[in-house]
């Protein structure tokens, strides 16, 4: 399953985010962890120290490397230096599995061990000085899109982003690459808002959006999400001590967290299994096709100095074809 989670600032989705990661590793489930927030707090919230986090190597850095991996003997992509955040998949091209080993994994990720199970964490690196001016962090949010559009993934196989806070991810096609998105909001105006333009821009595309409401203190605070989220609210977690010791440094045992918010926790995965149940790939690999065709469009082009539209393999169906080979 390919999970997002995203809200505005301050709303709880790193650490929400990082719950998820927890839970699905303490069931054994194979997890690939991606931090692609401007701020990079995934990490700690996984129990790295801020030198151990500050070391991760980023994806946009080694995004050259990444492209020439994915591109494998496509006839259709001539070099690496011609493929763009958006370049779909065709034959011959190489695609990433949760399970496995291969250079970009290789290269980027690295095992992080928690109390209860192992996660890779992979990192889009953080927006720094030196590119003020000169870059935009789309470009290192760039590698995350590249990899969804390569990635064929199987049921109870995770791979969970925690998305830049609001609503960033529509410069591109990345918040169609997911088959649920869970939206952290707070019982509040601004906490709500962050859902409304989320589901404006997204309410065209399919993209599955459900709400899990978070810092929800009593009656009143329910009530609100209720009349303002409406059906789109799954499930609300609640006060917790567990968190505030994270917060605080310490490393509390999973196992310890309120039974409560575990529960929170397993509705969370339920919904995200019932979404892997319902995927289309064939829209999935338009979509993408969709989005190629846009930036190619609107800059690529210029770019890389190509029409890009030639790299579209019109027969290509990410996960269909794999599905039929091996037999599914």
């Amino acid at each position: 399953m390919k999970i997002a989670f995203v809200g505005k600032g301050g709303s709880g989705k790193t650490t929400l985010s990082a719950l998820f990661i927890r839970h699905l590793a303490a069931a054994g489930s194979p997890v690939i962890a991606v931090d692609a927030d401007i701020n990079q707090h995934l990490g700690p919230a996984l129990g790295l120290t801020d030198d151990q986090a500050s070391a991760l190597p980023s994806l946009g850095a080694h995004l050259p490397q990444i492209k020439e991996h994915l591109r494998g003997t496509n006839p259709l992509i001539r070099s690496a230096e011609e493929m763009i955040k958006t370049t779909p998949p065709g034959r011959g091209s190489r695609l990433l599995r949760i399970v496995e080993e291969n250079p970009v994994y290789a290269a980027c990720a690295r095992p992080i061990a928690l109390d209860e199970g192992s996660v890779r964490l992979l990192a889009t690196g953080a927006f720094t000085e030196e590119d003020l001016g000169v870059a935009c962090y789309h470009s290192k949010v760039g590698a995350v899109e590249l990899l969804l559009n390569h990635l064929v993934d199987g049921p109870e196989e995770y791979f969970v982003t925690d998305m830049t806070a609001g609503s960033d991810s529509f410069a591109s096609g990345l918040f169609t690459r997911f088959d649920l998105t869970f939206l952290i909001a707070e019982p509040t105006r601004k906490g709500v808002s962050v859902y409304r333009q989320y589901k404006e821009y997204a309410q065209d595309f399919g993209v599955r959006l459900r709400v899990v409401g978070n810092k929800v203190q009593g009656p009143d605070d329910l009530a609100f999400l209720r009349r303002e989220v409406g059906d789109d609210l799954l499930t609300t977690f609640g006060h917790s001590d567990w968190v505030r010791r994270l917060e605080r440094g310490d490393e509390p045992a999973l196992r310890t967290l309120e039974p409560t918010n575990r529960t929170v926790l397993e509705q969370l995965k339920a919904e995200a299994d019932a979404a892997h149940r319902a995927r289309d790939p064939r829209r999935y690999t338009e979509q993408a096709v969709h989005f190629h065709l846009r930036n190619a469009e609107s800059w690529g082009n210029a770019k890389v100095g190509i029409d890009l539209a030639t790299q579209v393999d019109a027969d290509f169906v990410l996960g269909a074809q794999q599905a039929e080979a091996a037999g599914v």
